[in-house]
């Protein structure tokens, strides 16, 4: 029987206590990062991964590639139900897997990742709370080393099929009808605006600004639930939110938050300041 989950985030401990369980596959979703605001690049985490360590049994999640459509003009793009589904079956994703994600560095990728299977229906899978680095400075087991073997696939009737995509996105539309009133919605900037540089297009209007930062505590991980409550006061009674940032990376951490404080209506600007830059500067 795999691990059953309770919660959107699992505790390094928790992780501990299954490691190793029938079922249970730990990803890992770390990005690299270079740059800020219009001047940030990407770069994949796999020779990390490998080289520098991770939890025992992690496979790597390529969410530059792997997790991401290609040819949109923009960084990060969600993929479609048949690019989600063959990158998770790549990674030995079933129907009976319990799904953990972690990445090194403060949530934003895991978060990604676990919004993405969420918006395909599949909702066996949770957030290492505070990630790699919590559970490498509790002093826990590190792997080091490229996998000796690819993950075991399926079978058949196991198989993971993508559901129908939930509506948990937003695009540039929904969010121009919360700026103009239309329809509604609270506008929630996660990322810290130092990274986003000094020379940028403006900020989507009535933008109310919680970074990732906010919601953190020690070792990266989510604050204590009173806590949480207070950093995300300001949205936390609208009917809807909408998260972004640069990509649609730390606004998944927003969300995540959200989320395990119970708020039922949050959705994820996709094309993020990545797509609101673009067609400002194109206008």
């Amino acid at each position: 029987m795999p691990p059953v989950l309770t919660s959107p985030l699992v505790s390094t401990q928790w992780l501990a206590d299954h490691l190793g369980a029938d079922d249970l596959l730990v990803l890992d979703a770390s990005v690299h990062t270079d740059g800020i605001g219009l001047g940030t690049t990407w770069h994949s985490a796999r020779d990390a991964h490998e080289h520098t360590g991770h939890v025992p049994g992690a496979v790597y999640a390529d969410l530059i590639d792997a997790f991401s459509a290609p040819d949109t003009g923009l960084p990060f793009t969600r993929p479609g139900a048949e690019r989600f589904e063959a990158a998770a079956h790549a990674l030995g994703v079933s129907r009976a897997s319990t799904v953990v994600v972690y990445d090194d560095g403060i949530g934003e990728w895991s978060a990604r990742l676990w919004w993405i299977f969420r918006s395909f229906g599949f909702r066996s899978v949770a957030v290492l709370d505070g990630g790699f680095a919590k559970w490498r400075d509790e002093g826990r087991p590190v792997r080091v080393g490229a996998l000796s073997r690819a993950p075991r696939r399926a079978a058949d009737g196991d198989a993971f099929v993508a559901g129908e995509e939930l509506p948990l996105w937003a695009d540039r539309s929904r969010v121009l009808r919360a700026v103009d009133g239309s329809e509604p919605a609270a506008l929630v900037l996660a990322a810290d605006p130092a990274d986003l540089g000094d020379d940028h297009p403006p900020l989507v209007p009535g933008t109310t600004t919680i970074t990732v930062r906010d919601l953190l505590g020690d070792s990266n991980a989510l604050l204590r639930r009173p806590e949480l409550e207070r950093a995300l006061a300001p949205v936390l009674t609208a009917e809807e939110v909408v998260t972004y940032c640069g990509v649609g990376s730390a606004s998944c951490v927003d969300a995540l938050a959200l989320t395990v404080l119970g708020h039922e209506k949050v959705r994820v600007y996709d094309g993020s300041l990545a797509e609101w830059w673009r067609e400002s500067i194109a206008s």
